[in-house]
């Protein structure tokens, strides 16, 4: 896929976690969904940039889960205007503009791929106004 970077390959090839073949899945998919979503290392984890900033970035830390944040870039942003309907119910939201979506096992992550695509490319879109 053109939009896989090197460092991120070589990021995935030295990880140590649980749910590695999870977190891979998770990547490509969310990659294969659209080619203008770019990757990169951001806070030690796989990031995906859309419109020229980081909008999705997983948490990988402590090992034994995975959690994927839903965010508007490093910087707070003002969230005035700014609205997202999720009717996923997999999202904790934090504030207006973040979320946290948990994956605690391999089941869950494979129950819940393809409804967590949908939710990044829906996140991806909206953040992108």
């Amino acid at each position: 896929m053109a939009n896989r970077s090197d460092e991120v390959e070589q990021f995935m090839a030295e990880l140590e976690h649980p749910l590695k073949p999870e977190i891979q899945a998770v990547r490509a998919a969310i990659l294969a969904s659209d080619d203008s979503i770019t990757e990169r290392i951001k806070w030690k984890a796989p990031s995906f940039v859309h419109s020229g900033d980081d909008r999705v970035t997983f948490r990988l830390a402590p090992k034994g889960i995975f959690q994927v944040i839903l965010h508007r870039g490093a910087k707070v942003k003002d969230t005035k205007g700014f609205a997202f309907e999720d009717d996923s119910g997999l999202v904790e939201w934090l504030a207006p503009d973040r979320g946290v979506v948990t994956l605690p096992d391999a089941k869950t992550v494979k129950a819940k791929k393809g409804l967590l695509v949908k939710l990044v490319g829906r996140w991806m879109k909206a953040t992108a106004a």
